[in-house]
């Protein structure tokens, strides 16, 4: 008489019910694992995601250089920067008494997608691509012996193929740039991919925001950009310099961050 256990390891190997269950077996516990580990690695990967975006943002303002370590990122990011909420449509600071939601659970770009959070972007054609933007988004105040020294904005746009999501930095005058950096983005390497470029980065430093009319110059051109509102294009990708021209013109200006600044560098030493 065939023991038992001999009968249920000749199904499991010689059949096809015996094969597919192995198989099913197998597949949901790899699921339960991968799922596992999904979760317990998330918490360090969203980590390790805000201190790459404030690393960009300190970059942008000079603050830190590329090969910062996370510490040393975290420890200029704490003692030199205010993280503001601000009503993007009024350019005032919100507290937790003026929202119905938790500020620090608060996502602009998840908020941008909302059907319900999103503003439309106005007017439609200022930020091609971009159909809404979110209502509320997080402005970084450059601090230095306890006074406004600065000034970190979030801009993002679409260029050739993707998104571009960076910072640009401008001083207490709200009217000097001090640097820009991007993050994320799929541009073509060695065209539009050139926004990493740390020669063409460069180029926007002390550039000037506004003309005498309050308008926003600052701006990408095409060829040599040799005034002081205006950088240099990249060869060969007019259409991602476009998309920066078109991002950084409408978030600095009045549909963007241009009430903010004006409501603050009319307090900023140096104004």
């Amino acid at each position: 008489m065939p023991q038992p256990e001999r009968s249920w390891y000749m199904f499991l190997r010689e059949t096809a019910p015996g094969a597919f269950l192995v198989a099913a077996v197998l597949c949901i516990v790899c699921s339960v694992l991968v799922a596992g580990a999904a979760v317990i690695l998330k918490p360090a990967q969203e980590a390790n995601k805000l201190v790459f975006k404030q690393k960009n943002a300190l970059m942008a303002a000079g603050l830190v250089e590329g090969d910062a370590s996370p510490d040393a990122v975290k420890k200029v990011f704490a003692d030199s920067v205010e993280k503001q909420l601000v009503d993007i449509s009024t350019g005032e600071v919100v507290t937790a008494d003026d929202v119905k939601f938790k500020i620090d659970d608060y996502d602009p770009s998840q908020a941008a997608k909302d059907p319900k959070l999103g503003e439309p972007v106005s007017p439609p054609a200022a930020l091609p691509g971009i159909q809404k933007r979110e209502p509320y988004t997080f402005v970084y105040e450059i601090t230095k012996d306890g006074k406004p020294d600065g000034f970190i904005f979030p801009i993002y746009g679409k260029g050739l193929w993707s998104t571009l999501r960076g910072y640009l930095a401008i001083e207490a005058d709200g009217q000097t740039v001090r640097g820009i950096t991007f993050y994320e983005h799929a541009e073509t390497p060695g065209l539009g991919g050139e926004v990493d470029n740390p020669g063409w980065k460069a180029l926007w430093d002390d550039k000037k925001v506004y003309g005498e009319d309050g308008k926003v110059e600052l701006g990408v051109v095409k060829g040599q950009g040799s005034d002081e509102y205006s950088v240099d294009g990249l060869s060969g990708a007019t259409i991602t310099s476009r998309g920066v021209d078109n991002m950084v013109k409408y978030w600095l200006g009045p549909e963007g961050f241009g009430k903010y600044i004006e409501k603050h560098r009319a307090t900023s030493p140096g104004a």
